[in-house]
């Protein structure tokens, strides 16, 4: 129910979640085609330095449900401002940084930002009116996807021309007006609940994702068959089940495993854990093959910038089908639209498997990437708001994206550790590397398309003539007229 209290106009709530989710997913990504540079400014290896993406990710997969239920208990708006200090005081770590592990530990306190998307999406639900709720979670989706390509391009000419440091001091400008319009215009929560912070299930989080990971990036050095390597995976395995146990019969769980049983649930869920495998893979594996040079029978030299340029139609792609998700998700129905964005994902995938020799083809393929992400975000957006009750949309939505990150944290530690297992005395990996590092994503996003079947059909598709109250909506929500 709605506080009767004066509270600002919803479209002014809805601009600075928008600045704070861009500025979050600009964070996010724009390390992907530093990583190289990053490696060789810092003297660390290439899988040390993919944890600068894969801590962030851990970070948030654990911090991210914690923040959440906090802003249950004491307002979605404080909490927002939270993470959006967090990213704030991540990014002057990290602009600051002059070893890999000062930059790992502002990374970690990025992490702690994650939480920005399921509080925007609680946010929304608190302040939205009910017809329109839907579409504004779904637009966000689509912006995140945007943001994240977004920083993948300006990375290359940022890092080119300023060094990988400016990657943190110039979002943190727009971090902070975020953090400071959010602590001014978004209200309070209108209603709050109560119950206690599971921490003893947070800790079993973040000890069975820390066994799960460093072994994965570890095995290489280690070996698969070390003692290290399998009796870390033997404690993820027990802790994780332990963890499981735990959030069932928990009153106030991090991750609502009841609400999980439900097909609709799950089957998205799965679908989202497999696409953040892919999603997150890609973009630590391909600047770094980008990157090679040519003499090594693959890769195309480019420099950071010209591998930003390269994966130039992934944005654009994921911007046009990204904000057009809904009108498609209106016309065919959410389902069939989250099939035809994880199938082109699958295609990109399976063009790169080859490991192209032709830029052309590499551009294909970014393409079909983005293509495919920019629909299936939104989608899947749609399929859980319309899958859960209304008082439950904010929490679905955050245990959806916490799966995603978990995914992604999953994905981009067994890449790195594909790779690093044929990195040859040059330190360059050999193009089997990549042939199978691909084709590793490709086979998890296929799997993805496989869950995406399955998911039960929408209870209240939209009706044939809303494609064009989706427009009207957006006018409505993100247009010029955003105060009234």
């Amino acid at each position: 129910m709605k506080s009767s209290v004066a509270r600002p106009h919803y479209k002014v709530t809805y601009a600075v979640i928008l600045l704070g989710v861009t500025a979050y997913s600009l964070l996010l990504s724009m390390v992907f085609p530093a990583l190289p540079a990053i490696q060789k400014a810092l003297h660390t290896s290439q899988a040390t330095a993919t944890w600068v993406l894969t801590i962030y990710l851990l970070s948030a997969a654990i911090c991210t449900p914690i923040v959440g239920r906090i802003g249950d208990k004491v307002g979605k708006n404080k909490m927002l401002v939270f993470a959006l200090l967090m990213l704030a005081f991540g990014s002057v770590l990290g602009g600051l940084s002059n070893n890999i592990v000062t930059l790992l530990i502002a990374r970690a306190v990025q992490g702690a930002g994650g939480g920005v998307l399921p509080l925007s999406f609680g946010i929304i639900k608190d302040e939205f009116p009910e017809e329109r709720v839907g579409f504004a979670v779904g637009f966000v989706s689509a912006m995140l996807a945007v943001g994240a390509g977004a920083g993948t391009i300006l990375a290359g000419p940022i890092v080119q021309h300023l060094g990988f440091r400016a990657l943190f001091w110039i979002p943190l400008g727009m971090v902070i007006v975020a953090a400071v319009l959010a602590g001014k215009f978004v209200p309070d929560s209108p209603s709050k609940m109560p119950g206690k912070i599971n921490w003893f299930a947070a800790f079993l989080l973040s000890i069975w994702l820390i066994c799960l990971l460093v072994p994965i990036s570890k095995a290489t050095s280690w070996g698969w068959g070390s003692p290290s390597v399998l009796g870390l995976f033997a404690v993820a395995f027990v802790v994780a089940l332990v963890w499981i146990r735990v959030e069932w019969r928990s009153k106030y769980p991090l991750i609502d495993m009841h609400m999980m049983k439900e097909k609709a649930v799950w089957t998205n869920n799965l679908v989202a854990f497999l696409i953040g495998i892919g999603m997150y893979a890609s973009g630590a594996v391909l600047p770094e093959f980008l990157q090679t040079p040519v003499s090594q029978g693959y890769g195309f030299g480019a420099s950071i910038t010209q591998s930003s340029i390269y994966q130039l139609p992934n944005i654009i792609t994921m911007f046009i089908f990204g904000l057009s998700s809904g009108r498609i998700s209106d016309r065919i129905g959410a389902k069939p639209t989250l099939l035809l964005g994880v199938g082109s994902s699958v295609i990109g995938y399976g063009i790169m498997t080859t490991v192209p020799s032709s830029i052309l083809m590499v551009m294909v393929a970014t393409g079909l990437l983005g293509t495919g992400f920019g629909l299936a975000f939104s989608a899947i957006a749609h399929l859980i708001v319309d899958a859960v009750p209304d008082n439950q949309t904010g929490a679905a939505s955050g245990m959806n994206t916490n799966i995603r990150t978990i995914g992604g944290a999953l994905g981009a530690a067994v890449v790195t550790s594909i790779i690093a297992a044929t990195l040859k005395v040059d330190g360059f990996p050999t193009k089997s590397g990549y042939h199978l590092a691909f084709g590793f994503m490709a086979l998890l996003t296929a799997a993805g398309l496989v869950a995406a079947f399955f998911l039960p059909k929408p209870e209240h598709e939209h009706e044939h003539d809303q494609g064009h109250h989706f427009h009207a909506e957006i006018a409505a929500i993100a247009g010029a007229d955003i105060v009234d």
